[in-house]
């Protein structure tokens, strides 16, 4: 079993930058596939980006590319969204999600996910 708690999300203005954090529970974490959706009023739940468990493949929505930055520190159980340049349009709330059935070919795919955190707020004022 794993247990992923989100942390880093908050108020800032269009521009600006966050960093959000997921820490995680349970030593099988560091072997599974990760990935962060974001879920906005009203929407369905989006993939945003996604990393392999060694790091090597990183995975991104079109609306993020070259504004966000997904890793991982195996070391420390923990993966992370950097973002930066952030839009009105980047208000949601933000989920770190894995599990042992995700591939490098169905990151983008909730359904393969066993394992979510709880979420944390990012709301972008223009």
């Amino acid at each position: 079993q794993v247990q992923l708690v989100e942390s880093g999300g908050g108020l800032v203005q269009a521009g600006g930058s966050l960093r959000l954090s997921c820490t995680a529970s349970g030593r099988t974490f560091s072997a599974y596939n990760k990935a962060w959706f974001r879920q906005a009023p009203g929407k369905e739940r989006e993939f945003v980006a996604g990393v392999t468990w060694g790091g090597g493949t990183t995975t991104y929505a079109d609306s993020v590319k070259g504004r966000f930055t997904i890793s991982r520190d195996n070391a420390k159980n923990a993966v992370y969204l950097q973002m930066n340049s952030l839009k009105p349009d980047d208000t949601a709330v933000y989920y770190c999600a894995t599990g042992p059935r995700v591939t490098r070919a169905t990151m983008t795919d909730s359904r393969q996910y066993d394992y979510w955190g709880q979420g944390t707020q990012v709301t972008v004022s223009s």
